[in-house]
């Protein structure tokens, strides 16, 4: 059998039958990370032998990289791309980090962020930049930058991640996989924090195939005692939904970017009208400009406050010292935020939920380009030498239509149509009603039937070693 032609289910199925031994993977993936990850640094923790797998999980026997933020394993290392927390060990598992070991997932390691996951490339001090397997001198993007490329260099079939502005959609669109962003909470973020980021920070996955982001979700998603913020109910399994053709979808169409970004997003509408669907041009009305100041208010206090909090607990005099100067500056900026500031930001956040709703009661999808533009040499995003808001432009601007779906809550997809001429991998964007990743998962498995994208393999994989 062939490593690169399984997704994380099939292995698992060839484990539980007894077809392979339960670390057969992980030994495979671990040698893989050797080969690879001198020239990506996508891997920035690896974990010693794991414990035995849970067999009667559906995902037994596979290995899992963890992003280096958002979810704790008990006695592994979670150090969020910054010198701050470099000693920082897990005292237990979080919500989600025990429904994964409950799944069977076997725990390898964690995946390169950016400093505090504040950034659409993958580029911090603490852990170095890393790299796009597309081209090595090209940006993977963030923060979920290093969980791409480990996916997309064939390292292993999915890895898990968070999104708060883009944060799985725009590394998914950098590097050819599949990022979903859920709901928001779909995922539970707790116990030891109720939401991030006002609520738009979101837990889930970039992978390989559809169906394993749908099965992941299965056995992820449900609220944790005490959640401010409940996902609708959803009906079945999203794995089934996957196999599921849709209706015939009403699809808003937003076209913008570079010309790369604007002829995969045509190209996305002229697949969809040849697989039954409508199209037409029809952007969602909210106040972007009020929806960007909201964003960077939000998170600059939500910054501020985790960082103020840790240095006291641990008895840290200067944490700012201790970071990159352009985020240092963003937690300056937060402390400086008054209350009502704040409270209209929240209130900015609501609003843009109430014109999302207002939009998905017309159209059953909005597509539009992941990024405005393909991944970028390195150096273009990082915020070295910026001030804070010289920096947020550029991240802003990077990205400018992904946030709107952490602002409202409602759930998107980074879906792997294109490729540029130069063979730079272009997302698609996809996103729908809150609650409604079923149907996503139903188009992108259509999609993925009519243009596969699993074979494509990058410059830099086992293929090429």
């Amino acid at each position: 059998m062939e490593y690169d032609s399984l997704d994380a289910l099939a292995m698992a199925e060839l484990v539980k039958r007894g077809d392979v031994a339960p670390d057969h993977f992980v030994k495979e993936a671990r040698r893989r990370i050797a080969a690879l990850n001198p020239a990506l640094n996508a891997v920035v923790h690896a974990f010693p032998d794991a414990a035995p797998v849970a067999m009667d999980g559906p995902f037994a026997g596979v290995p899992l990289l963890l992003k280096d933020t958002g979810v704790a394993l008990k006695g592994a290392p979670i150090t969020s791309g910054t010198r701050l927390h470099k000693d920082v060990v897990s005292p237990a598992d979080s919500t989600l980090g025990g429904r994964l070991r409950k799944a069977g997932f076997a725990f390898i390691g964690r995946t390169n962020t950016p400093e505090l996951a504040l950034s659409f490339t993958t580029e911090g001090a603490f852990h170095g930049a890393a790299r796009n397997p597309w081209d090595l001198d090209r940006t993977p993007g963030g923060s979920s930058g290093g969980a791409a490329a480990v996916v997309a260099a064939g390292i292993v079939p999915l890895t898990q991640c968070s999104d708060g502005a883009g944060s799985i959609r725009v590394p998914a669109a950098h590097c050819g996989v599949f990022g979903m962003k859920p709901s928001r909470l779909r995922n539970p973020s707790g116990p030891a924090i109720a939401e991030g980021i006002g609520g738009m920070a979101t837990l889930h996955a970039i992978s390989r195939s559809v169906r394993d982001s749908a099965a992941l979700l299965d056995v992820t998603h449900g609220a944790d005692v005490g959640d401010p913020w409940g996902s609708p109910p959803i009906e079945g399994r999203f794995l089934d939904a996957v196999s599921r053709p849709p209706r015939r979808l009403k699809i808003g169409m937003e076209v913008g970017g570079d010309a790369d970004c604007v002829a995969a997003v045509e190209a996305a509408a002229a697949l969809c009208e040849q697989l039954g669907h409508h199209v037409e041009i029809a952007p969602p009305a909210y106040d972007r400009e009020a929806v960007k100041h909201a964003w960077l208010t939000v998170a600059a206090v939500s910054v501020a406050r985790g960082v103020r909090g840790f240095a006291r607990a641990r008895g840290i005099a200067d944490p700012l010292a201790l970071m990159e100067p352009v985020n240092a500056e963003w937690v300056r900026r937060g402390d400086e935020i008054a209350g009502t500031d704040y409270l209209g930001a929240i209130d900015a956040l609501h609003q843009s939920s109430r014109a999302m709703g207002r939009y998905f009661a017309d159209y059953d999808i909005y597509l539009s380009p992941t990024t405005a533009e393909i991944a970028p040499k390195l150096g273009w995003l990082s915020g070295e030498g910026l001030s804070v808001d010289a920096f947020f432009d550029r991240f802003w601007a990077h990205a400018p239509l992904t946030a709107v779906f952490n602002t409202s809550g409602c759930p998107a997809m980074s879906v792997p149509l294109h490729w540029s001429e130069s063979g730079i991998p272009v997302g698609v964007h996809f996103g729908a009603a809150y609650g409604a990743e079923a149907l996503l998962f139903s188009l992108a498995g259509q999609l993925e039937i009519a243009r596969p994208w699993a074979t494509r393999r990058p410059q830099i994989s086992e293929d090429t070693l």
